[in-house]
C-alpha cells in the first residue's frame, strides 16, 4: 500500500475554537494531510502520530483560569515545529514564561497587522509595506513575551500579536489566519506547513484516489460491497472510486423514497446505470417512507425514522445479493462533525445525520466509507479526476433525508409534490440566470402555513415557500446570498403562477450562524 501520502502530516490540537476545523481545510488546500485532535491528547499518542508539525488552535477559555485546557508539558521539546493561534499563542507563552492578561481592549474583527523588526521565515511574503489585515477574537494578550522569544507583529490594541522562536522553531500568532477575513492566511498556514515544517504536498486528488483505491482492495477483497446510491456529490463520488478499485463487486442500491426532487430517480439510475456501467438495483419505497412519517412533526425524529428505513431496506437488499458483506457510504467531514462525531468529541450535537455512527448491532454488514475524512471541496475535486459530469460534481448538496427535512413540520405527498415543482423552478431560473455556480446551496422549503392572497378575482388561501440561497467555502459558516430583485421577481412570479398551492415566497436573509443552512 502507498503510505507515502500519509507520511508527511500536520497534528492539530483543538482546544474548542470555532474555527478549528478551518485550520484543517487551510492545511489539506496546502495538499498537506492533517488530523485534528483534542488538546489533552496523550504524549505517546502524539509520538506514535510523529507529526511534521503541530497546530495548536483558538478556544474560548482563559489561559490563566483555573482547569484551562492545556497540553503535555513535554509537546514543546519534540522537535517539531509548532505554532499557536490565539490562544495556542497565549498557551505558549505562558509556557515558557511570559505573562497574559485581559486585554484593557478586546478586539474583535478587522485589524492592521504591523510588522516589528525581522518576520522570520514563517511572515515571509506575509506582510505588504509593513502591514497586513487580519481577523481578530480575542479577550486576553500577552503581556510580557518568554524569554527566547521576539515580538514579530502588533496592533493598535495589541502590542504583541505575532512571536516567534526562530531556533526552536516555535511561533505563535493572537490572528486568526484559518479564516477567509484574514486576506493571506491562507497563504501563512502554506508557509508553516510547507516552509517551515518542510511538507512537500502529497495530499493531491490523483494520490489521495490511488491511495483509497488501494484500501478499498485491502479491506474489501473479494467480498460483495453494495453502496447507498442518492445521486448526490457525495454518494456519487463514493460509488465512481468504489468502481474504480473493485468494479463489479458493488451493487448500488438507489432508494426512491419519494422524498427526491422532480425527476431525480429517473436521472440517477441514466447516469450510473446506463452511462457508467453501474450496477444499480432501484427499489421504490415512496409509500413506505411517507406511511411511516405520517403524524411526525419532529425534525430529529423525521431524521432517525428515515435514517432506520435506509437501514432497512439496504439490510433486506444485503440479503438478496451473494457474498454482500460491506455497505459503503458517501460519509464526510462536516457530517461527521455536525453528528457531534468528530475525533475531538467536543462538538455540540447540531443536528443528526442518518449515515453517521455505525451500524445497528443486528446489521452483519460493515461499514466502507472511503470519503469519511474529507471536505467536500476535495470530494469534488477527486470526483472531476474521475472524470464524473461536471454538473454532477458541482451539484448543490442535497440532505440525505431529502424533502423530509425541507418540508416543516408533518411530510405529506401533497406537500412532497408541491415542493419538487417549486424547487424545480427555483433551479431552472438560478441555472438561466447564471446564479447557480456562484452559490454553494440552494434550494425551496416547505412551510406548512397558509396565507391569505388573491388571484383574479378571487380570494386564495395557500402555503408558503421559502428560497434560501448561502455562499460558504467550508458549510461550517455560511452568508446568505445577495440575489438581485429582478431575479428573485421573476422566480417568485414563476413559482405562484405554475405551482398550484403557493401563493406566497419568501427569502431567508440568514447566516449561519446563528441559522443553520437547512432549516430542520
Amino acid at each position: 500500500m502507498n503510505a507515502d501520502i500519509h507520511s508527511q502530516k500536520i497534528l492539530i490540537l483543538d482546544f474548542g475554537s470555532q474555527y478549528t476545523q478551518l485550520i484543517a481545510r487551510r492545511v489539506r488546500e496546502a495538499h498537506v494531510y492533517c488530523e485534528l485532535h483534542p488538546f489533552d491528547m496523550d504524549l505517546a499518542a502524539i509520538r506514535a502520530f510523529a507529526p511534521s508539525g503541530i497546530i495548536l488552535s483558538g478556544g474560548p477559555c482563559s489561559v490563566y483560569d483555573d482547569g484551562a485546557p492545556s497540553v503535555a508539558e513535554e509537546l514543546f521539546e519534540l522537535g517539531v515545529p509548532v505554532l499557536g493561534i490565539c490562544y495556542g499563542m497565549q498557551l505558549m507563552s505562558r509556557h515558557f514564561g511570559g505573562e497574559v492578561v485581559p486585554a484593557g481592549k478586546r478586539e474583535f474583527g478587522h485589524a492592521e497587522l504591523h510588522s516589528v523588526g525581522q518576520p522570520g521565515p514563517l511572515f515571509d511574503g506575509f506582510f505588504v509595506d509593513g502591514s497586513s489585515p487580519v481577523w481578530m477574537s480575542h479577550g486576553d494578550h500577552v503581556a510580557r513575551v518568554p524569554d527566547g522569544f521576539e515580538v514579530v507583529a502588533k496592533t493598535a490594541n495589541a502590542p504583541v500579536c505575532a512571536i516567534q522562536n526562530v531556533g526552536r522553531n516555535l511561533y505563535g500568532v493572537q490572528f486568526h489566519p484559518e479564516v477567509n477575513h484574514t486576506p493571506r492566511g491562507e497563504q501563512f498556514i502554506d508557509m508553516f506547513v510547507r516552509k517551515v515544517c518542510g511538507c512537500s504536498g502529497k495530499w493531491t486528488p490523483g494520490q489521495i484516489i490511488e491511495d483509497s483505491i488501494e484500501r478499498i482492495r485491502h479491506q474489501v477483497g473479494s467480498d460483495t460491497v453494495i453502496l447507498g446510491l442518492s445521486g448526490g456529490v457525495d454518494s456519487s463520488v463514493a460509488a465512481a472510486l468504489i468502481h474504480r478499485a473493485i468494479g463489479a463487486q458493488m451493487t448500488c442500491v438507489f432508494v426512491d423514497n419519494g422524498l427526491l426532487r422532480l425527476g431525480e430517480g429517473d436521472q440517477v439510475m441514466a447516469t450510473f446505470a446506463r452511462n457508467l456501467g453501474v450496477k444499480v438495483i432501484r427499489v421504490d419505497a415512496e409509500e413506505r417512507f411517507l406511511s411511516a412519517l405520517a403524524g411526525v412533526s419532529d425534525p430529529e425524529k423525521k431524521r432517525k425514522i428515515i435514517g432506520g428505513l435506509f437501514v432497512d431496506i439496504f439490510e433486506e437488499q444485503s440479503k438478496l445479493i451473494a457474498d454482500a458483506n460491506w455497505l459503503a457510504q458517501g460519509t464526510i467531514y462536516p457530517d461527521v462533525i455536525e453528528s457531534a462525531g468528530a475525533k475531538t468529541g467536543k462538538a455540540h450535537n447540531i443536528k443528526s445525520h442518518h449515515n453517521v455512527g455505525g451500524l445497528p448491532d443486528y446489521m452483519k454488514l460493515k461499514l466502507l466509507e472511503p470519503l469519511r475524512e474529507l471536505f467536500k471541496d476535495e470530494v469534488r475535486a477527486i470526483g472531476e479526476e474521475l472524470g464524473l459530469p461536471r454538473q454532477m460534481v458541482w451539484r448543490h448538496p442535497f440532505p440525505g433525508p431529502g424533502l423530509g427535512v425541507r418540508i416543516l413540520g408533518e411530510v405529506k405527498k401533497e406537500y412532497c409534490d408541491i415542493l419538487r415543482r417549486a424547487d424545480a423552478i427555483y433551479i431552472e431560473e438560478l441555472y438561466a440566470s447564471g446564479h447557480y455556480d456562484k452559490i454553494s446551496q440552494a434550494f425551496a422549503v416547505f412551510l406548512p402555513v397558509k396565507s391569505v392572497g388573491v388571484m383574479g378575482d378571487g380570494r386564495t388561501y395557500e402555503y408558503v415557500v421559502a428560497l434560501r440561497a448561502v455562499e460558504t467555502k467550508d458549510f461550517m459558516t455560511a452568508g446568505w446570498y445577495p440575489m438581485p430583485y429582478e431575479d428573485l421577481a421573476r422566480i417568485s412570479g414563476r413559482i405562484i403562477n405554475e405551482v398550484k398551492g403557493i401563493n406566497r415566497v419568501v427569502y431567508d436573509i440568514s447566516s449561519k450562524p446563528p441559522a443553520t443552512i437547512e432549516w430542520e
